[in-house]
């Protein structure tokens, strides 16, 4: 086992039943400048967003601008701006690669396969999100276990091997009754669409809002098997 598996371990085992608050304290405290939320102001990250600016109000927050946002994104982005004093650091894609993505497949390619659709993710996300990331040495996400099939293994601290990181996911355990409670007590500003049927929200062409009990994730890529519904932010 290596050396950083064997200290993840152990920081599990350590921060095991402790509180979302005290594991970020630790880590952005570790980290200093180092780290930061990658943030798509879902209601997890503003959770996360909430605790974090309260331990460091200059803590590190960025986003990616895939240019397909829906407005409701974009006004959220400025409603926690002005709400918590914080700088939030907004990557976007590189023009040529949307122009290439885009004249050569169409506009709306990612309906007509899997392959197009990642092509797409990785245009206008991943490699945004990789020159976020060569600015950090660990990042913060809101990713919950319960959230779909590619994400019930989550643990509170992983190693990236992907991205060569450290990646910090404080509410891996929380259910989405736990991440209401929290908006609520602390009045955090959240995106209008969640009370809409969007329980998660991308961008706007693959978004959809769901029917009662389906899957919280089954607005994503809807068309797709839930197998698939990954962008490659996250590769698991």
């Amino acid at each position: 086992m290596s050396a950083e598996k064997l200290d993840i371990e152990t920081l599990n085992q350590e921060f095991h039943e402790k509180t979302p608050e005290i594991l970020l304290e630790y880590f952005l405290t570790q980290y200093g400048n180092r780290i930061a939320l990658a943030s798509s102001f879902g209601l997890e990250d503003q959770v996360l967003a909430d605790m974090i600016l309260k331990i460091n109000p200059s803590a590190r927050i960025f986003t990616i601008d895939t240019g397909r946002l829906f407005p409701e994104t974009y006004s959220l982005i400025a409603r926690t701006r002005e709400r918590y004093g914080a700088n939030v650091d907004v990557y976007f894609p590189e023009n040529t690669s949307v122009e290439t993505f885009v004249n050569t497949n169409g506009i709306n390619a990612f309906y007509e396969s899997v392959e197009k659709r990642k092509n797409c993710c990785r245009v206008r996300k991943i490699e945004p999100l990789l020159r976020a990331l060569s600015t950090v040495d660990a990042w913060i996400c809101g990713l919950r276990a319960e959230q779909s099939v590619t994400r019930t293994a989550i643990q509170p601290v992983e190693w990236d091997e992907a991205n060569n990181l450290l990646k910090i996911n404080p509410l891996a355990a929380w259910t989405e009754d736990d991440v209401w409670d929290y908006i609520k007590a602390h009045n955090v500003p959240y995106n209008k669409l969640h009370r809409q049927g969007f329980p998660s929200i991308g961008c706007q062409p693959c978004t959809r809002a769901i029917a009662e009990g389906e899957d919280i994730r089954a607005g994503r890529w809807w068309w797709e098997n839930p197998e698939h519904k990954e962008c490659g932010l996250h590769r698991r």
